[in-house]
């Protein structure tokens, strides 16, 4: 198995960042809905006020985010094996590039929910797999959420790592399970560039 690409979510992620998603969906109102979704159907004022909710939760999480343990070396691993790393995230470019920066990291692309494509949907990851010219069986997705899994699934990408300690929530998803990054840097070492352990 040949993995040209790696899709990287962010908040959850790359970074550890503290979200009350169920306050934040109170807040707002959207029930279970995608909340970036449930925000482009709304009428103004009602969309711009609500939005504004949202930014201050963003802002105050991204400003407080830590990055995960071992994504940096887990980055630069998969960059020696000339291995394409992009991120598909639903936060802002703004945000977005406050944490590269913070944490001073890089992707060869990178797509936000600025671009107007935002999970669940298929359309980020597909946007990238076009712009490497690599097939989706040659990409991978790493993420946190059902979200990730749904975008991966609907874009025909079965290459599908979850960063998450909660096994029950993915356990009918036909998802790999990794309780950090480092257990996943040490999977795709030894099983995708079948390395022997040191």
């Amino acid at each position: 198995m040949i993995i040209r690409c790696f899709i990287f979510d962010l908040d959850g992620t790359i970074v550890d960042s503290n979200y009350d998603w169920q306050k934040i969906r109170r807040e707002i109102g959207c029930g279970k809905e995608s909340i970036l979704s449930y925000l482009e159907r709304l009428a103004e004022p009602e969309k711009s006020q609500k939005r504004s909710v949202l930014q201050q939760y963003e802002e105050y999480a991204t400003h407080g985010a830590k990055l995960k343990d071992g994504i940096r070396e887990f980055l630069s691993y998969l960059r020696s094996k000339k291995v394409k790393t992009a991120l598909a995230t639903n936060n802002s470019q703004a945000n977005t590039d406050f944490l590269l920066k913070k944490f001073n990291l890089s992707f060869d692309l990178v797509v936000t929910r600025d671009s107007g494509l935002w999970k669940p949907s298929a359309l980020p990851l597909v946007k990238i797999a076009d712009h490497f010219q690599v097939a989706r069986n040659e990409c991978a997705v790493v993420g946190d959420s059902v979200f990730d899994v749904l975008a991966a699934k609907e874009a025909g990408i079965s290459h599908i790592f979850i960063i998450s300690k909660d096994n029950l929530t993915f356990s009918q998803l036909s998802v790999q399970v990794f309780s950090n990054v480092i257990d996943l840097d040490r999977f795709v070492r030894k099983e995708l560039f079948l390395e022997e352990e040191k």
